[in-house]
């Protein structure tokens, strides 16, 4: 059962927020993203696929990997998910090199390696531009990706370059993000999910 203080929180970001034209699932998304942050200005930059977070419930309901590009993501996580389907919760950096490849990141390096485990995951990246980019390189087909690469290096350029590359998505354009935003929005699917199977 929802705490009073967030129940009370959603309401009060209902009223601020006002009629957005989105879909009910996507809404929960966007109020969860606006009480994680306290950022009402999130709601313009906010996309979806087309059908991205009924594909992801049925998904994390058939207890999908959920990948992330940090430990702190991974973490945000994890605790929704042991509540719900018991989805295992891995950092991508699990699978990187202690050193970073010359000329790469560690997060590229493990996201490679992490997706050739685990192709159909829930790919989450809020810190790492490099991951997402090579995700994009290497044209994996994950359940969905979540793009929410925070910070100003390779940020908006990653988050165009999966805006054309037509996989299922969730993203926030330009500058914002980070691993609570992408912790976030999966745990607004994992919750949705696991109530409507309850129902």
């Amino acid at each position: 059962m929802d705490h009073p203080i967030f129940i009370e929180s959603i309401t009060r970001i209902q009223a601020w927020l006002g009629p957005t034209g989105l879909e009910p699932v996507e809404q929960e998304v966007l109020e969860r993203l606006v009480h994680s942050s306290g950022d009402l200005n999130l709601a313009p930059l906010l996309r979806f696929s087309t059908g991205a977070c009924h594909l992801a419930m049925t998904a994390l309901a058939a207890k999908a990997v959920i990948l992330t590009d940090t430990a702190m993501a991974a973490a945000a996580v994890a605790p929704m998910a042991a509540r719900t389907f018991a989805n295992p919760v891995c950092s991508v950096l699990d699978w990187a090199p202690a050193q970073a490849p010359a000329g790469d990141t560690r997060s590229a390096a493990g996201i490679e390696l992490a997706l050739k485990a685990h192709p159909k995951a829930l790919v989450l990246i809020g810190s790492a531009p490099t991951a997402l980019m090579r995700l994009l390189e290497l044209k994996a087909a994950p359940a969905l990706v979540i793009g929410m690469p925070v910070g100003f290096v390779g940020v908006k350029e990653s988050k165009r370059a999966l805006a054309r590359s037509g996989l299922a998505q969730i993203r926030l354009e330009g500058s914002r993000g980070g691993a609570g935003l992408v912790a976030a929005t999966v745990n607004a699917l994992l919750r949705r999910a696991w109530l409507d199977q309850i129902v």
